[in-house]
């Protein structure tokens, strides 16, 4: 196996640790001597090890400390070099005897960037950095954001007909998509730190926004439920299921405050990522304010007429560029298109 084929390993462990994180990266390790895979591990929550501490951990479970020594190990993110609430992943590479380090992503703070390869360097290991690097760095985009511009980053979801709408005529039914979408869209909660409606949204659909089914995962924490009004709490009944269900304590409400200052609100509180469930007239704010870096679309294969667009009504946006990245999939008879906005 090539150095590449490994760093699919390592990728693969950090994907375990996608909306389970925040306000640190998704990261993920794996060691491996003369061919042979010692340990494996990913980073599962802030304030508890990082990847490349796990996997020594890991390894350590059914190998000898010199069994250790000599081998290579391959993390998707550069080590950290600074102590915090963990011990620096640098020293504890160092203490173990590993004497080749691989990783993918630089660190994107750049009091950190680069740092680990002079002290890994200056201790006789040697550093080879930039492997699977695109496919790294897309593990970890949300934190990028967050640590280079104070903002988190922002997913938009909806769901719509071929007539671009988001709504089905009065007596239809509320639901555009089948079962196996809807899935889906708890799985994309899961990834996230905090999912933003507007007042009318809650009052329209008193929806939950939380993540269930095959989703829902013990040690991911409900996202923050975000709800943007201009007229306060007093204008949002407390028996809607935001203010009255197991997780009240995690909704807020701001009122009259701007995108930009709601976005930096929430990565104060450590969030990484949100995810837009608003109507179309609040989604086209954020797009115009040009706040989105992420589209997910579900189109339905339906003409509705509904009264209201998936992205409102308005002039033409400002920009206009293809996705980056584009993925399409399929859930039943619906279509995902999901991808990047931003270069």
């Amino acid at each position: 196996m090539t150095d590449t084929d490994y760093m699919h390993i390592a990728i693969a462990e950090a994907k375990n640790g996608l909306g389970l994180t925040s306000p640190n990266p998704s990261v993920g390790a794996v060691i491996v001597k003369e061919g042979n895979i010692l340990g494996k591990g990913w980073h599962r929550k802030a304030g508890k090890p990082h990847a490349e501490r796990e996997a020594i951990a890991n390894a350590l479970k059914t190998h000898s400390p010199s069994e250790l020594k000599g081998s290579t190990i391959y993390v998707t993110l550069e080590p950290c070099s600074t102590t915090g609430r963990t011990p620096a992943c640098v020293e504890g590479i160092i203490d173990t005897g590993i004497t080749r380090v691989v990783y993918g992503a630089t660190d994107p703070n750049p009091i950190h960037s680069g740092k680990a390869d002079k002290q890994l360097l200056g201790n006789g290991i040697e550093v080879l950095s930039g492997i699977e690097k695109e496919e790294c760095e897309q593990l970890i985009k949300p934190f990028a954001k967050r640590i280079s511009t104070g903002l988190p980053w922002v997913i938009a979801k909806t769901a719509m007909s071929l007539d671009g709408r988001i709504t089905r005529p009065k007596g239809e039914g509320q639901w555009l998509t089948g079962e196996l979408a809807r899935e889906e869209v708890h799985r994309i909660r899961a990834e996230v730190d905090a999912i933003i409606v507007g007042g009318k949204t809650v009052r329209k659909d008193n929806p939950n926004l939380t993540i269930r089914g095959d989703a829902h995962r013990a040690e991911k924490k409900q996202p923050w439920r975000v709800v943007l009004t201009e007229h306060g709490k007093k204008s949002l009944s407390n028996d809607y299921k935001l203010f009255c269900d197991e997780h009240k304590e995690r909704t807020i409400v701001y009122e009259d405050l701007t995108l930009i200052d709601t976005l930096k609100e929430l990565a104060q509180l450590g969030c990484n990522s949100v995810l837009l469930e608003c109507g179309g007239g609040l989604m086209r704010q954020f797009l115009e304010q040009e706040l989105v870096d992420e589209v997910a679309v579900f189109l339905a294969p339906i003409f509705t007429g509904g009264s209201k667009f998936g992205f409102g009504l308005g002039d033409h946006l400002e920009r206009s560029s293809f996705l980056r990245n584009p993925r399409v999939q399929t859930f039943g008879v619906d279509t995902l298109i999901r991808g990047d906005v931003r270069p």
